[in-house]
């Protein structure tokens, strides 16, 4: 499950650089942002809850 967590992390923060570089792509950024956040509290959450 941590793998799986950590995986996506490193997904959106990819995305998140893309966008950034990209100039249309500012959207892709704000996109890779949330889901970012999501996926860290969602970790967060599930991994709190197995202790």
């Amino acid at each position: 499950m941590l793998r799986i967590v950590l995986v996506l992390l490193a997904i959106w923060i990819a995305l998140g650089i893309l966008g950034a570089v990209l100039r249309g792509l500012f959207w892709l950024t704000a996109i890779a942002a949330v889901l970012f956040v999501a996926t860290a509290a969602w970790g967060w959450f599930t991994r709190s809850r197995e202790r």
